[in-house]
């Protein structure tokens, strides 16, 4: 794939697409979900390798919660991300486990 070929497949990947999903509307409420979304890319020419040119890029993206339009008013509904959640209770068990063996 050529360099401006890359250029044109991250312009579609980084798209307000990426970010806002298609709104879901059920019984009169409009849901519209939304991402967490960081990228980047880059590119080079070196003449010490046998490939002269290379470009590349990469997306991460997290749910972030939704937009949820009804009776005329909108409200934003985070997403709960449970592996975070429980990533945290078990640095917390950990640490209180650590300060409790401190004390003994």
């Amino acid at each position: 794939m050529e360099l401006g070929q890359m250029v044109s497949a991250a312009r579609e990947v980084f798209s307000a697409r990426l970010v806002y999903g298609d709104p879901v509307e059920r019984g009169g409420t409009v849901v519209i979900p939304a991402a967490t979304v960081f990228g980047g890319g880059g590119g080079g020419d070196a003449e010490v390798l046998p490939v002269r040119q290379g470009a590349g890029f990469g997306v991460f993206a997290r749910p972030a919660g939704a937009f949820v339009v009804r009776d005329g008013g909108v409200t934003w509904v985070p997403a709960v991300d449970v592996t975070r959640l429980g990533l945290v209770a078990a640095v917390a068990v950990v640490a209180l486990a650590r300060i409790l063996a401190k004390r003994s």
